[in-house]
């Protein structure tokens, strides 16, 4: 948390703020930009579709959390994207109180919310709902893993879906993106101009007392949730072919990679925020072989001035620079060979100082005070 929060312009002091977000069930980095939100409005309701109080923090737990009525099916937690054909409805009922303005974080449906009469809804997209555009192969393809009923269904209802998340676009005052990569896929899908807000990374949490003698484990690392897009299996493969060593950290749909691995690749597993930084501390490098949005690992690897081997491609392009790690252009087994044999040469001149200024410009403060200018910006 900020020791110091950027003063509120004086248009927003006193104003209702209602902050929306898809689920609350995991705390990723979805959940971490809305932490960053609703410290700006501590007396802000937060409405979502889903909530399971275990896995969020005090911070958010001490907001009001209205839910949706999907949440008060039994087991949906557990199995919330079987009803993401329900998903658009439950969002529209959410009966969000009288606000000046709503602030929605988004990835899914939490944009097409009925913002109450007057108010101004400026959303923060993570990804236009992600499971029907690009990542649709991933989650319900051929080769995702999903059952045939699974993708029957997501088959027959990607249309719509796709059609309700244009359509309720045009109900959004202001839109807010993640990234450039994520901005572009906004003008694409909805025909919108969307300013790009780069989520911030713990900076307080990834330090360390200094950035001499990091990353002597000898191991390469991989962290963060095993979904299809992140291409874990990738980095297995390229690892097994030229018996470096790789440790994975994580859990997830795909964790089904992780079975039979080489005797020099390790899981590890769910780990703990303590253990994480030492992991990224310790390691040689970050493996970052998927296309994400953004992707907040690479920008934690760096905070603890460790370099990042990444694929060339979206959100990875503006947090990782020439300083700070390399860059493979295919996404295949041999490129990612191709760059670990080239970062040998890299690692003799890399500066952690380096790694560790990279990622200060993405800092928590900096998100908020330009997240408050933009709201400024979009309220009367």
């Amino acid at each position: 948390m900020s020791s110091a929060l950027p003063a509120l312009p004086e248009n927003l002091r006193g104003k209702r703020v209602t902050l929306v977000h898809d689920w609350l069930l995991t705390w990723r980095g979805g959940e971490k930009v809305l932490e960053a939100m609703a410290e700006l409005f501590p007396d802000a309701p937060i409405y979502t579709l889903f909530h399971d109080p275990k896995g969020m923090p005090q911070s958010i737990e001490s907001h009001r959390i209205v839910t949706s009525l999907l949440d008060r099916i039994p087991g949906a937690r557990d199995r919330h994207r079987h009803f993401l054909p329900l998903m658009p409805g439950a969002a529209r009922l959410l009966a969000l109180p009288d606000s000046e303005l709503v602030l929605s974080s988004s990835h899914c449906v939490a944009k097409g919310v009925r913002a109450p009469k007057g108010s101004t809804h400026v959303s923060y997209v993570h990804a236009p709902l992600r499971y029907m555009w690009d990542r649709y192969d991933d989650y319900f393809g051929p080769h995702s893993g999903a059952s045939t009923p699974v993708r029957v269904a997501a088959r027959v209802t990607r249309p719509f879906l796709r059609a309700w998340d244009v359509a309720t676009s045009w109900s959004v005052d202001r839109f807010l993106a993640n990234s450039a990569h994520v901005a572009k896929q906004i003008e694409q899908r909805y025909h919108r101009a969307a300013r790009v807000i780069h989520p911030p990374v713990e900076l307080e949490r990834f330090t360390t007392s200094s950035l001499e003698g990091t990353g002597e484990g000898g191991y390469f690392l991989c962290l963060g949730a095993l979904a299809p897009y992140k291409r874990i299996d990738l980095a297995i493969e390229a690892f097994r072919k030229t018996g470096r060593e790789l440790w994975i950290a994580g859990s997830g749909q795909s964790a089904d990679w992780l079975r039979d691995l080489p005797p020099n690749v390790k899981a590890l597993g769910q780990v703990t925020d303590g253990a994480m930084n030492e992991l990224y501390r310790n390691a040689r490098a970050l493996i970052f072989p998927g296309v994400e949005d953004f992707g907040i690992t690479p920008l934690e690897a760096q905070a603890c001035g460790r370099p990042v081997i990444a694929f060339a491609g979206g959100g990875a392009l503006e947090t990782v620079t020439d300083e700070t790690g390399l860059f493979f252009k295919e996404q295949t087994v041999d490129a990612l060979i191709t760059a670990l044999a080239e970062f040998d040469a890299f690692e003799a001149g890399f500066e952690p100082a380096h790694a560790r200024a990279q990622a200060q410009r993405f800092s928590r403060t900096a998100f908020q005070k330009t997240l408050l200018a933009e709201l400024s910006a979009s309220v009367p």
